[in-house]
C-alpha cells in the first residue's frame, strides 16, 4: 500500500502523455486537411481556365483571317497532287500537313471565345460557318490571298506551268501569312495564339526560301 501514490502518479503521467500525443496528431491532421481543402488544385484549375479564356480582338481577328488563308493554301496544295512536278508536289504535301491541323485549332479557339467563324476563302467551293455556299466573297482583299480568277488559272494549269504559278502564288500567300502572324505577336493577348503566330512565321519564312530556290530552277 505504500506504493499506491507512486502507481497513481505513474498512471496519471501516462494518461497525460497519451492525451498530448492525441492532441498533436489531431492538430497535424487539421493542418493537412486545411491545406488540401483550401488547396492548390482549385487555384491551378482557375488559373488554367483564365489562361484559356484570355484573349482580345487582335486574337479573334488573327484566327478569323488565318483560317481562310490556310484553307486556300490547302486548296492550292490539293491541286498540286495531280498537276505538279515531284518537288513542288512534295512541298505542297508538307504545307497541307502543317496547315490543316492549325485550321482546326483556330476554329476551336473561335468557338471557345464565342466569336463568329469565317466563310470559305476566295476560289473555294465549300460552305460558310452557317452552312450556306461560299463563292469567295470578302477575302480577296486579304493580304496574300489569291483572287478567284487566279485560282481558276492555277486549276487549269499542269506541269511546269503549274509549278511556276504555284510557287509564285504561294510565296506571295506565305508573305501575307507572315505579315498577319507578326501583327498577332505585336497586338494579340492569348498566349497560345501568339505561340502559333511565331510558329507560322518561322515555318513559312523557311518555306518561302525553299520556294524561291525551286523557282530559280524553273
Amino acid at each position: 500500500m505504500r506504493n499506491l501514490p507512486t502507481i497513481r502518479r505513474a498512471t496519471g503521467a501516462a494518461v497525460a502523455a497519451v492525451a498530448a500525443l492525441a492532441f498533436a496528431a489531431g492538430c497535424g491532421d487539421d493542418s493537412h486537411d486545411s491545406g488540401h481543402d483550401g488547396g492548390a488544385n482549385p487555384t491551378v484549375s482557375t488559373s488554367t481556365q483564365a489562361g484559356a479564356e484570355q484573349h482580345n480582338q487582335a486574337d479573334i481577328s488573327f484566327a478569323q483571317g488565318m483560317i481562310p488563308h490556310h484553307q486556300q493554301a490547302v486548296e492550292m496544295s490539293n491541286l498540286a497532287e495531280t498537276r505538279a512536278g515531284a518537288e513542288v508536289k512534295a512541298l505542297a504535301a508538307k504545307i497541307k500537313q502543317a496547315q490543316a491541323p492549325e485550321i482546326q485549332q483556330m476554329t476551336d479557339w473561335l468557338r471557345q471565345w464565342g466569336a463568329p467563324l469565317p466563310s470559305s476563302p476566295a476560289g473555294g467551293h465549300g460552305q460558310t460557318s452557317d452552312g450556306h455556299g461560299s463563292h469567295g466573297g470578302g477575302h480577296e482583299g486579304m493580304t496574300g490571298m489569291m483572287t478567284e480568277q487566279e485560282m481558276t488559272e492555277l486549276t487549269a494549269s499542269t506541269g511546269a506551268k503549274f509549278d511556276r504559278m504555284f510557287l509564285e502564288m504561294m510565296i506571295r500567300h506565305h508573305e501575307g501569312a507572315v505579315q498577319m502572324a507578326t501583327t498577332e505577336q505585336q497586338q494579340g493577348q492569348n498566349p497560345a495564339a501568339k505561340k502559333l503566330a511565331g510558329e507560322i512565321i518561322a515555318a513559312q519564312n523557311t518555306e518561302i526560301q525553299e520556294m524561291r530556290a525551286l523557282l530559280a530552277k524553273q
